[in-house]
């Protein structure tokens, strides 16, 4: 499984599928626990992890990591990812050109770890995994398509311009890992939206 995940992390290294490769410093593959129970999925690198190569670095990463802290788990015990593995310039939402040509990584990184859950987090990957928008209506909802189960969160980004959403994104995260140990129980939880497709 390990060997598996560093043959997507050199091939999302190495990637030259769209014009995104022109404008990265480093592109960023996902990190972390290759056995979690949980892959957290944001939009795409920022100015930080395009220096770095590391996912979720920057403020918001701090955010996360915050949230996580409050939960009780360390972000080593979790996989953390993104929709687009490079920076898109002036940190843009990703076109659906980028996001469509990126989708393998991630179905890839799914497979490979098999999470029990995947945590959506806010607007973009709401839309590029589910075709969803209005995160603020559907946060803390379980949603399953494709028989993968999806929790769906606000980006930790939005907590740094606004302030009432620290609470949000703490609660739902606590919700999240509530629900990953029922799942681990083999206890059945409540599924709020089944997508056909």
């Amino acid at each position: 499984m390990k060997k598996k995940l560093e043959i997507v992390k050199q091939n999302v290294i190495k990637c030259i599928k769209c014009d995104l490769c022109k404008t990265r410093t480093n592109s960023v593959p996902g990190k972390g626990n290759f056995q979690s129970n949980v892959i957290f999925v944001g939009e795409a690198p920022g100015k930080n992890e395009d220096k770095t190569g590391e996912p979720f670095i920057g403020i918001a990463g701090k955010k996360l990591t915050i949230a996580l802290e409050e939960a009780g788990i360390t972000r080593d015990e979790v996989y953390i990812t993104n929709i687009v593995k490079c920076r898109p310039p002036n940190n843009r939402v990703p076109s659906n050109i980028e996001r469509n040509t990126c989708q393998e990584y991630l179905k890839e990184e799914i497979s490979i770890i098999k999470p029990k859950i995947i945590c959506i987090l806010g607007n973009t990957a709401f839309n590029s995994i589910l075709g969803g928008s209005e995160i603020t209506k559907f946060r803390g909802k379980v949603a399953r398509k494709n028989n993968l189960l999806y929790f769906i969160t606000i980006h930790p980004a939005a907590t740094i311009y606004n302030q009432k959403l620290v609470g949000v994104l703490k609660e739902d995260i606590i919700k999240l890992f509530n629900l990953i140990r029922e799942l681990k129980n083999d206890k059945d939880i409540t599924v709020d939206i089944e997508y056909t497709s």
